[in-house]
């Protein structure tokens, strides 16, 4: 495939990031004397920027035809603000601090999607193989922080996080530029509002944004849960290195459920799967077996779901309003599904605790009903790809 492993390495640091940002800064902000309400509130903020962030940047991307550079500054600019991190420890100070680092860093992904999947142009169906890399990342990032947080404490996570940042924007300056074309010169006449009208699309983010609001308690207290159990740093990093497992075997068969498969279906499995996960953690208890098996599943609430949408997206906006696309999908289902998701678990894990996967797996099968009662499965046809 062209460009394999530059595409590849992207994802690679890119995921090691948020392999060390999702499980683990919700440790450092309870050592750093945070509340439930105010850890949740400041897990959220990531994702609310993701809402408004991707969508300028993605317009731009579109209009200018300079994605490449976009990704590069976006990048750089989310270094360089991380900087202060090492003497913020007040709410507002660290939330002014997320706001301002996450409004450049999630400029990048939905473009570099669009960039990836114009890379490799014909082989596109193949985008997992590329993808599955920063699966690989995500693994090494949290079993290695989970062993070194157990011997040195989470105050070396600033550090890691903007080692990282700095490796990451050196990895852009390696990028292929891609070839798409800009959607003002496209000729296609139609318009990323245009598409949002459609009924399936529409449902479709619907259902992206129920999706990772049903994720809500896993990304923001998941961690803080197994520690509560007595679990060490190193078996809260082995669970979340075992889900991320799963996903990187399901990328590697992922092409072949695309080919086989109509895309809607998948994601109406993947939601369904994604219940049963919260089901198992919620009944779970301190059964470290069943958790494990839970952790299985992420294989469908993130990575049969994530491959699916990426393809799907890129069938209903096509070439020209790519980035526009891609990043709907990503503010609308990562950024403000992820956001009320994270807030709302923050207010209500004192009270509700563990049983707040009771609700999560409730989400997941409404977002499900919602594909199914309105049609957007009988409209599979335009997402297939054969």
């Amino acid at each position: 495939m062209p460009y394999y492993w530059r595409l590849s390495g992207f994802y690679f640091f890119y995921f090691g990031l948020l392999g060390t940002l999702v499980p683990y800064w919700s440790l450092y902000l309870k050592d750093l004397g945070f509340s439930a309400v105010a850890i949740g509130g400041l897990m959220a903020i990531p994702q609310l920027t993701k809402i408004g962030a991707p969508n300028l940047w993605g317009w731009l991307a579109d209009r200018s035809g300079q994605r490449l550079r976009i990704i590069r500054a976006g990048n750089l600019l989310a270094a360089i603000v991380f900087l202060p991190v090492f003497w913020v420890d007040t709410f507002w100070g660290m939330a002014t601090l997320l706001v301002s680092f996450s409004f450049f860093w999630n400029a990048v992904l939905a473009q570099f999607e669009v960039l990836t999947l114009q890379s490799l142009g014909s082989q596109s169906h193949r985008y997992s193989h590329v993808r599955l890399w920063g699966s690989v990342g995500f693994i090494l990032a949290v079993l290695v922080l989970g062993e070194v947080l157990d011997r040195a404490g989470t105050a070396v996570l600033p550090w890691v996080l903007s080692g990282l940042l700095w490796l990451l924007w050196l990895g852009t300056l390696t990028l292929p530029a891609g070839n798409a074309p800009r959607s003002r010169a496209s000729g296609a006449g139609v318009s990323a509002w245009q598409v949002l009208r459609r009924p399936a699309v529409s449902l479709f983010l619907i259902a992206s944004f129920l999706m990772q609001m049903s994720h809500g308690p896993y990304y923001t207290f998941y961690s803080i849960y197994l520690e509560e159990l007595g679990l060490s740093k190193f078996v809260v990093g082995l669970l979340w290195s075992l889900g991320v497992l799963a996903e990187v075997g399901l990328f590697v068969v992922m092409h072949r459920l695309l080919s086989r498969f109509y895309i809607p279906w998948i994601l109406v499995a993947s939601l369904l799967l994604a219940a049963l996960r919260w089901l198992m953690i919620a009944m779970a208890g301190d059964s470290l077996w069943l958790l494990a098996l839970a952790q299985l599943l992420h294989a469908a609430s993130f990575g049969s779901f994530h491959a699916a949408s990426i393809a799907w997206v890129h069938r209903q906006f096509g070439e020209a309003l790519g980035g526009q696309g891609q990043a709907l999908y990503s503010s609308l289902g990562f950024g403000a599904g992820w956001a009320a998701g994270a807030g709302l678990s923050g207010v209500l894990w004192q009270q509700w605790g563990v049983n707040l996967f009771f609700a999560a797996t409730l989400v997941a099968v409404l977002a499900a009903g919602l594909l199914v009662a309105g049609g957007v499965t009988r409209s599979a046809h335009r997402g297939q790809i054969r």
